[in-house]
């Protein structure tokens, strides 16, 4: 399995209150494998989808990514994992704001040691980049900004593509051809796909979906 979660259990202190976010979540993800993360604004899946990435620990429960332990693994390793592992399209765009679109674009894949200028240039055609590529980061709309991440995250071929609404700030042409995009590097590379969204109309796109309530998963079945 790429991603194999069992027991996942995280709280947040709120004022005087212990929340408890994720109350013993398994989860599974298998190279190859896309799957819908859905749930209620505020129910956890952006908690999550920050634990597999390796961004926080969770309190208890075992979590392994591509064979690494992220709870006993270093921060180095950690970091090497995000690297040369994981594709990250999260809410905040975290672009450089000292580097142009197309050095953006390639920064992931340059640091993996992984950049192939065609399929840079295939992104940024598909994205609508192309015009942009000059520009830099403050130049652009947020939904602009939004494709900038999504491609500098595909750009590096990553195994595991873990995507926060991806397409929220794109109008629905765009968004589907990101969903495109995302459904051909796991079907050509085997990579896998966690993508947290609202829209039914994409969940139903990837080959299982999972809805969390009241800190559990549970299946969706296919419709």
């Amino acid at each position: 399995m790429l991603v194999q979660a069992s027991g996942l259990t995280k709280s947040f202190r709120a004022g005087d209150e212990t929340v408890r976010v994720l109350d013993g979540v398994d989860l599974t993800l298998a190279p190859g494998e896309s799957l819908a993360l859905t749930g209620e604004s505020g129910s956890g899946k952006s908690t999550l989808l920050h634990l597999v990435a390796g961004l926080d620990s969770p309190d208890t429960g075992r979590l392994l990514v591509d064979g690494t332990d992220l709870v006993q693994a270093s921060d180095a390793a950690r970091a090497a994992l995000r690297r040369d592992v994981v594709g990250l399209v999260f809410q905040q765009f975290n672009l450089i704001p000292s580097l142009d679109i197309a050095a953006n674009l390639a920064f992931q894949a340059r640091l993996a040691g992984r950049y192939d200028a065609a399929w840079a240039a295939e992104l940024a055609q598909v994205l609508g980049l192309q015009p942009l590529l000059s520009r830099y980061p403050e130049q652009l709309s947020g939904g602009q900004q939004q494709r900038v991440a999504i491609g500098r995250a595909l750009a590096a071929r990553p195994r595991l593509v873990l995507a926060d609404e991806p397409t929220g700030n794109l109008d629905e042409a765009t968004g589907d051809a990101v969903m495109a995009l995302l459904l051909r590097l796991v079907g050509q590379t085997g990579a896998g796909l966690l993508m947290v969204t609202h829209s039914p109309r994409l969940a139903a796109r990837l080959d299982r979906r999972v809805h969390l309530t009241a800190g559990r998963l549970q299946g969706v079945p296919a419709t």
